[in-house]
């Protein structure tokens, strides 16, 4: 292992030990210097996650989301330099951290706020003409094996839990009021998209949910509705292709089995 390693290690290690080898310039106590700037680091990174998981850090609280936080670090350290994504992996630890378990959508909730960090960051497209769209979905002989490519930052969570009702609460002036209103139980599915430098967060039925995740995948336009329709017998054809219109989440079309020019 090279010294390097052995210092960053030593950094979010679980025991504070002093990498051997270090010295101060003046003959005073390494250790100690180094452990201050262990907790610089560890602060850090906690930070960075506060400001990632804003709503995550409200629902539990600061003094708890810090504490949970400072776990995550010492077991997942940062992978780039750029700590915009750190912490990606946030929602799949809170899902195994046994003092959140009394909150089951705490980990869904996180997931949306990594979902629009992402967004916020992904790469620009232009969206379809509206004038295209419309001469694709009046021609119904090919309309079925039309293939769809959506915005790169658009995103789709679904939770057993009310994760866009949550997140959106905070979003509130009186955020006590709008948390009072929110059935934590019910079931909600969240479409994540950049519109400009604004991500938005959408709240779509579970047949929208379904026919945009299979457009997403690259199943062409008519299996992709039979598929959500089968997945959810209220699904809304209409409603989920104007929520994508108006977005401006469709990029391109391509008939399946065509090559793009």
């Amino acid at each position: 292992m090279s010294d390097h390693q052995a210092f960053a290690d030593a950094l979010l290690a679980a025991e504070s030990t002093c990498p051997p080898g270090l010295t101060a310039w003046n003959g005073s106590d390494p250790g100690r210097r180094f452990a201050v700037y262990r907790n610089n680091v560890a602060a850090s990174l906690v930070d960075a996650l506060a400001e990632t998981y804003p709503v995550t850090q409200a629902l539990v609280g600061e003094e708890f989301f810090r504490a949970m936080a400072g776990l995550f670090v010492r077991t997942n350290p940062p992978r780039t330099r750029i700590l915009s994504f750190y912490g990606d992996g946030l929602a799949d630890f809170i899902e195994a951290f046994t003092p959140a378990a009394s909150l089951p959508y705490l980990a869904d909730v996180a997931r949306l706020e990594m979902l629009r960090v992402r967004a916020y960051h992904a790469e620009d497209a232009t969206p379809l003409d509206s004038g295209e769209i419309s001469r694709l979905l009046a021609d119904e002989g090919r309309l079925p094996q039309v293939c769809f490519d959506l915005h790169p930052s658009l995103a789709l969570v679904r939770s057993r839990h009310a994760l866009v009702s949550l997140w959106a609460a905070h979003q509130a002036e009186s955020v006590s009021a709008a948390l009072a209103a929110v059935v934590p139980d019910s079931r909600e599915a969240a479409l994540v998209l950049r519109s400009g430098l604004d991500v938005e967060v959408f709240l779509v039925p579970e047949g929208s949910a379904l026919f945009i995740m299979n457009l997403r995948q690259g199943i062409a336009f008519g299996p992709a509705a039979g598929l959500a329709s089968a997945g959810d017998a209220a699904f809304d054809l209409a409603a989920a292709l104007g929520l994508l219109i108006r977005s401006g989440a469709i990029t391109s079309a391509t008939i399946a089995g065509s090559i793009p020019s």
